[in-house]
């Protein structure tokens, strides 16, 4: 007889899958050695978008001016902002955890696990055994093997929310979300920002004409190499480097001494990169923050033991119903490779819920997946992007609309952004992209509309408020619409 009718590892989503387990009288399992909540609340999208209001705040008193305010900022206070979110969002973490432990039928275990079998795992020196399992154990940092990196003192994502200072320049690894939204951040409050990028743009996931457009934003408040892989990256003596913010000859910075016992205020930090075509250049901050993206744990569960089956990305394998290649073994949530949001994590624990604990039998349904960048300008899409339709050689129309254009846009005078439909001839939703003020919120009567098949002209002809920031989209619809 099994030790528990459901064990479910991993406390983000998955604390949701053990509460509805234990509630409907299953004996349950929850093993987190963390603080419940998983990444999102404690080392993500919960503290960022904290951190990002601050920004808001303070670029929203900068351009006071604009509107005849006169308003000047007087500083900023890191420390007391990252202060504040973390307690907050600790106490939230911990008053979940005790109310979990008032549950009758779930016993939380503190500890990492690792398999022995299929539906066994060891826990406290233990083997412990379980009728279904639920593998939610999430994902981490990404810190690809770059020569120095190793060696040298920096940060990831999750470092991010413990500094209580602000380092006077930073080199940001990575062009993505996570880089774009901690980069305005650190230069919102005060920081100089240089973001190093592989790819020939910022975000470059995106749809082309929103990844090219962020990138002429972000270029105008942070030096931006775009094109440059980073090779190497070095600790050396801060009077030797070269001057913070710039970008050099790799060839003309004097590396000084290696980092020996000094501290860190006499240390600065050297990354190395080259273009496709060989051409080096040398950036100088006092920080690193590596945003490369992220990784599922699977490397930390003893899956070698097991029937799951991983993909060439280290993600767990799964069908329409989350079910894994082992038998009554589940997966959800970033291990699962669900793009790795919170929202899709989300919606998957519903259907965990659903066929774990009620056996329904019910699959996911992921054909209309937002996903929003809260840096500025937000951006946010669903669908396919023009990139994707080209190279499916899918026929298309393109409608847009421009945020200075707009009733609301000129009130607020803003002078970027735009909303992008892209539709099939028959006036099937294929892709929503929108780049500009509160992009994340606009986006998504188009998610409802491709999820329930609504067609572009039939959302062109809805009714909208005048003279909300919603005309934007509607006129993007109109636009591809042709009406």
């Amino acid at each position: 007889m099994a030790d528990f009718d459901v064990l479910v590892i991993g406390g983000g989503t998955g604390n949701n899958v053990a509460h509805a387990a234990a509630e409907a009288g299953l004996q349950t399992a929850l093993v987190e050695p963390g603080p419940l909540g998983g990444t999102c609340l404690n080392r993500g999208c919960n503290p960022s978008k904290m951190l990002l209001q601050a920004a808001n705040a303070a670029n929203d008193v900068r351009g006071a001016g604009k509107f005849h305010v006169d308003a000047t900022l007087e500083g900023v206070d890191h420390g007391a902002v990252a202060e504040e979110t973390m307690d907050l969002l600790s106490g939230i973490a911990a008053g979940m955890k005790d109310r979990y432990r008032e549950l009758d039928h779930l016993t939380i275990f503190e500890e990492y696990t690792e398999f022995v079998d299929d539906r066994t795992v060891e826990l406290g020196g233990e083997h412990v055994t379980a009728e279904k399992v639920v593998v939610a154990a999430g994902s981490r940092p990404l810190v690809p093997p770059i020569e120095g990196l190793g060696e040298t003192d920096y940060m990831t994502s999750r470092d991010v929310f413990e500094s209580r200072t602000l380092p006077d320049s930073l080199v940001v690894l990575g062009g993505g979300y996570i880089a774009v939204e901690m980069g305005y951040y650190y230069e919102s409050m005060g920081t100089d920002v240089t973001l190093v990028e592989m790819e020939e743009t910022l975000v470059p996931r995106e749809d082309p004409d929103v990844a090219a457009e962020f990138t002429d934003v972000a270029r105008s408040r942070h030096e931006v190499l775009t094109g440059h892989r980073v090779t190497a990256v070095e600790t050396v003596d801060g009077d030797t480097a070269a001057d913070g913010g710039t970008a050099v000859d790799g060839d003309a910075v004097d590396d000084g001494d290696p980092a020996d016992d000094r501290s860190d205020d006499e240390l600065t930090k050297l990354v190395h990169a080259e273009t496709a075509d060989g051409e080096t250049r040398t950036v100088r901050g006092d920080a690193v923050l590596v945003a490369l993206g992220r990784r599922p744990n699977t490397d930390q569960l003893g899956l070698e033991h097991t029937e799951i089956e991983t993909d060439d990305n280290g993600f767990v394998v799964v069908d329409d119903q989350l079910r894994t290649t082992a038998e009554n073994v589940w997966a959800q949530g970033d291990i699962a490779d669900n793009s790795m949001f919170k929202h899709t994590g989300d919606y998957e624990t519903e259907h965990t819920v659903a066929n774990v604990v009620h056996g329904e039998g019910v699959s996911v349904d992921l054909s209309a997946e937002p996903h929003t960048i809260f840096t500025e300008p937000q951006i946010a899409g669903v669908g396919a992007t023009e990139a994707d339709l080209e190279e499916s050689g899918t026929e298309y129309v393109v409608g847009r609309a421009e945020y200075p254009d707009s009733s609301m846009g000129r009130a607020k005078k803003l002078d970027h952004g735009f909303a992008k439909v892209l539709a099939a001839p028959d006036g099937e939703l294929l892709g929503c992209h929108v780049i500009g003020y509160e992009a994340s919120t606009l986006l998504h009567e188009a998610v409802v509309a491709m999820r329930h098949g609504i067609a572009v002209e039939e959302v062109a002809d809805t009714i909208h408020a005048h003279p909300t920031l919603s005309k934007i989209v509607q006129s993007a619809f109109a636009d591809a619409a042709g009406v």
